[in-house]
C-alpha cells in the first residue's frame, strides 16, 4: 500500500470528523494516520485555514455546528468555583453549552468552544481545568460571560434560562 500524501490525509481527517458522533482528539487522529499529534494539529489549522469548518473543543475536534435546535447568547456571571454548577444546571435541563464568550480590552471577543452536552463532559472539563491548573475565561472579566446554548426546542430552552436564573447565574442588570 502506496504512503498517504499530506493532502490525503487531512482529507480523511476532514471525512472522518465529519462522520463522527463526538469529538475526535488529536491525539486518536494521530494514532490513526501514523503520525505526530503536531502533525495532526498542523493539518487541522490548514483545514481550517481552507474553509472547512472544525472547532477545537477540550474533548478533541468536531466538525460543524454540532446539530440541530434553536441556539441562543446567554449572558451569565458567576465565581470561578461555580463554573461546575452552571454547566450542570444547562445540560440536567436538556441543553448544550457551546461555548464561552468573554470580551477582552485587548483582543476584543474570546470565545472558547465547549460543546458540553452532558455531565460527564462537565465532569472530563472540570477535570481538565483542575489538571492543567486553568482560570476560567471568566476571570477576565470578573465573572461576566456569554454562552452559547443549543437546545433541541423552546421548551427545554425555557428549562435551561429557568435554572439559570434559580441558580443566580444570569446576568441581569439594575
Amino acid at each position: 500500500m502506496a504512503a498517504m500524501s499530506a493532502e490525503q490525509r487531512r482529507r480523511a481527517v476532514a471525512a472522518l470528523l465529519e462522520q463522527a458522533d463526538g469529538p475526535v482528539s488529536a491525539t486518536a487522529l494521530a494514532r490513526r494516520f501514523s503520525v505526530s499529534r503536531q502533525i495532526i494539529v498542523g493539518d487541522v489549522a490548514l483545514l481550517r485555514a481552507g474553509g472547512a469548518d472544525i472547532s477545537a473543543t477540550p474533548r478533541g475536534y468536531v466538525a460543524g455546528r454540532g446539530g440541530p435546535g434553536l441556539e441562543c447568547k446567554v449572558a451569565c456571571v458567576h465565581a470561578p468555583e461555580e463554573m461546575g454548577q452552571e454547566l450542570t444546571a444547562i445540560v440536567d435541563a436538556g441543553g448544550e453549552a457551546v461555548d464561552v464568550i468573554v470580551e477582552h480590552g485587548v483582543y476584543g471577543q474570546l470565545t472558547g468552544a465547549l460543546r458540553i452536552r452532558s455531565r460527564h463532559d462537565v465532569e472530563q472539563f472540570l477535570r481538565r481545568v483542575e489538571e492543567r491548573e486553568a482560570k476560567p475565561l471568566s476571570d477576565l472579566t470578573g465573572g461576566i460571560h456569554l454562552h452559547t446554548i443549543r437546545c433541541p426546542d423552546q421548551a427545554t430552552l425555557d428549562r435551561v434560562l429557568e435554572a439559570l436564573d434559580r441558580q443566580g447565574f444570569l446576568l441581569h442588570m439594575q
